[in-house]
């Protein structure tokens, strides 16, 4: 059954200030509150990151309550919430909402707090007199994406809109009732043998987080309870039960029991077959556990023992998670393999929208991972329409990047965070997020500068990351040496710098487009002088010159003397345009006749669908490239691969990876050979084809309503859309 709030929600756009917020002449008033310290001294502070041993770190779930009641029913209530670390947060017995939205975060930097935290703003309608709060706060970060500020803490604030129309504010403060809940030992350790501590007052800490707003929805969560999920165990019985579902979730564990005494489970969590994830937990008597670690299930076993003299029983499920689904986009054709591939990448696409775009549910990495989540927003006008999650990825690279003179962990993804920048706004029409991103970009971009050699080449860079997940040469493509990432990183900043001009241009910086595509133009010529072999008719992957000693580290291996041709710097320099377009066309006729050496996993074969795109090569090789999706997809339809080939023979690839979804978005566009004409797409341009297939239905949502495209064989296209929407048909 699902578990939804029953009051409507509606997550309003929010400004951007990090304090207050004005409502109808009401303030917002932050005030946070925690365990009182006199209490629990050793339960204040704890780690920044997960990253760091957790093992020996403070970690601790605290619960908050407090009843309002009034003698008016209130018909509104605009809630401000955040927590630190993650909360589950209930109005009168019933699910509101889980948080906080994610502050983002890299691989490095994580030595400080990050330079910013989140709060939802939702509005609820509870036709009530009394509300009645309740709050449950994990203080700990243990995933690699949960980031602290290094204390405990949960904030509320709520303007309530009276049925006479007149208004009132509550907020968290030391009337609250507060309390350790003892059961939660340590992350997925669960006794209910231990008793609950008494509630008193709650202590109001000093505001360290000053959270921003959120401009995105809280998520969703669903109860799935598969076949079997209850189960009944004799006295003294123990039992292994295994659970699967029909498709991976995102999902936290729950689990309840009826019992006279105790339950000790061990609960195996995994995709397929891979390691598990264990959740060890005690339930004792009438129980019932809800985990704060977001899994990927796919399946679980349990093993249980009914420690009492009575009958007893489990009942044990998941609560999928994810950002809200509120439109739709199908795609339908004549070939239902396709068809399911389609469906596979949808899907997967939902469980990695979380607070904000994960690469898997299975990895849960922090904001770090740049080149999924641009994938992913390219995705999602041809899933569910709804670009707010993107927008704030992009405005919370902008703010980490700010905030760290430009740096980021992966270099090339620092460079398509520019270029997702534009597509976004593209999409979106949204130029308020080119404005708030502007500082972050001029870092961005003279930090590159400093990169630069006097061969006009990108030569000294922290790392060549991320270039690909291959193998070459027992060199992985993740971190390689110059020799196999250095054109990838130059073509992926050559694309940058030309996303970047069109986005000065659009800030009214004519001197700085200029500036960006004169650099750009310096760069492409360097590029073909030194990258290109004209004898083999292809780039290769980077220059043999040695790397300066002071670079040299973990991530920064020293080159080699090899040089290697591959197919990851052709297929960037036919997609970013760095050559003359009948030199590029070239490029992909070689690729896709395998007459380049090496392979390439799902990811970078977006780039290859976009170069055939750009370069009208949509009829011969959209299709066949998508062939590659459909053994793995047909292999496990519960989730998407991570990969075509293992990158090392001992790896298990994760099956809930977006980042290789991309034929939901390169097909479809294929097929109505789409064009975005202006920002916001209230004009589009449409040359349908249906690429060798019978009959194709295509739909695409705008931020106007849906476009939808019916194609077959023989018959003119039938186009409907909304008419804010002007559609120029070739």
């Amino acid at each position: 059954m699902p578990i939804f709030s029953p009051f409507k929600r509606l997550c309003k756009p929010c400004g951007t200030k990090p304090h207050t917020r004005k409502e109808r002449n009401m303030t917002h008033t932050e005030n946070w509150i925690w365990l009182p310290e006199s209490r629990y001294p050793q339960y204040q502070t704890t780690a920044l990151t997960g990253f760091e041993e957790s093992e020996s770190l403070p970690y601790t779930v605290a619960e908050f309550q407090k009843e309002y009641r009034f003698e008016k029913t209130i018909t509104a209530a605009k809630l401000r919430v955040s927590g630190d670390t993650l909360f589950r947060l209930y109005l009168n017995g019933d699910f509101v909402l889980s948080g906080p939205p994610a502050a983002g975060g890299d691989f490095i930097g994580n030595e400080v707090p990050q330079p910013q935290f989140y709060a939802y703003e939702t509005e609820l309608y509870p036709d009530t007199h009394t509300l009645s709060f309740f709050a449950r706060v994990q203080m700990g970060p243990v995933q690699i994406c949960d980031f602290s500020m290094g204390h405990g803490g949960f904030m509320l604030s709520a303007i309530l809109t009276f049925a006479d129309g007149t208004t009132s504010e509550i907020h968290t403060d030391e009337s609250w009732d507060a309390r350790r809940n003892a059961a939660y030992q340590a992350p997925r350790l669960y006794d209910g043998c231990q008793p609950n501590d008494t509630f008193g007052p709650a202590q109001s800490v000093s505001n360290r987080w000053h959270p921003f707003p959120a401009d995105i929805p809280p998520r969703v969560e669903e109860a799935i309870y598969p076949e079997g999920s209850t189960i009944t165990l004799a006295p003294g019985e123990k039992r292994e039960v295994r659970l699967e579902f029909d498709q991976i979730h995102g999902a936290f564990i729950q689990m309840e029991s009826r019992s006279l005494g105790t339950i000790p489970l061990k609960v195996e969590v995994r995709e397929l077959d891979e390691a598990p994830i264990i959740e060890d937990c005690i339930l004792s008597g009438n129980d019932r556990y809800t985990g704060f670690f977001l899994h990927s299930v796919g399946n679980l076993t349990a093993l249980m023992e009914n420690h009492s003299e009575s009958e007893s029983s489990v009942t044990l499920g998941i609560l999928s998670t994810h950002y809200p689904v509120d439109a739709l986009c199908d795609f339908v054709s004549s070939d239902p393999e396709l068809d399911l591939v389609m469906q596979v990448c949808r899907h997967t696409l939902k469980i990695c929208r979380q607070t904000h775009h994960l690469d898997s549910t299975r990895h849960c990495e922090p904001l770090a991972c740049t080149g999924d989540y641009y994938i992913e927003s390219l995705m999602t006008p041809f899933a569910f329409g709804d670009l707010r999650l993107a927008k704030l990825d992009l405005l919370r690279t902008a703010r980490m990047l700010a905030a760290r003179d430009g740096r980021m962990f992966h270099t090339t993804y620092s460079q398509i965070w520019v270029r997702m920048l534009w597509d976004v706004y593209m999409l979106t029409g949204d130029k308020t997020l080119l404005f708030d991103c502007r500082e972050a970009l001029d870092l961005l971009l003279s930090r590159f500068a400093g990169y630069m050699g006097d061969n006009g080449l990108i030569e000294t860079p922290p790392d060549y990351m991320f270039v690909d997940w291959i193998y070459v040469d027992e060199t992985s493509m993740h971190h390689p040496p110059k020799a196999l990432g250095q054109t990838c990183l130059n073509l992926f900043h050559y694309d940058a710098l030309g996303a970047a001009a069109k986005i000065y241009a659009e800030l009214d910086s004519p001197d700085m487009a200029k500036h960006c595509l004169e650099t750009q133009k310096a760069l492409g010529n360097a590029i073909n002088t030194l990258l290109y072999d004209g004898e083999k008719g292809m780039y290769f992957e980077g220059l043999n010159t040695p790397t300066p000693e002071h670079l040299l580290g973990g991530w920064m291996p020293q080159n080699t003397k090899k040089r290697y041709y591959l197919k990851q710097s052709n297929i960037l320099a036919a997609w970013v345009g760095v050559t003359d377009d009948e030199t590029s066309r070239e490029l992909v006729r070689k690729i896709m006749a395998n007459k380049i050496p090496g392979d390439f996993q799902p990811y970078f074969a977006h780039f290859l669908f976009s170069a055939i795109h750009r370069l009208g090569l949509r009829e011969e090789y959209t299709l066949p490239l998508a062939e590659r999706w459909k053994a793995p997809v047909l292999d496990c339809t519960k989730g998407l691969a991570e990969g075509f080939v293992a990158p090392e023979p001992t790896y298990k690839f994760d099956h809930s990876h977006a980042w290789g979804g991309t034929p939901l978005y390169s097909v479809p566009k294929a097929i109505l050979g789409l064009e975005i004409n202006q920002p916001g797409m209230g004009e589009l341009t449409l040359s349908p084809s249906l690429l060798g297939l019978s009959h194709a239905r295509v739909e695409l949502m705008t931020p106007y309503g849906k476009v939808t495209c019916q194609l077959t064989e023989g018959q003119p296209p039938k186009v409907t859309h909304p008419e804010e929407v002007t559609i120029h048909l070739k």
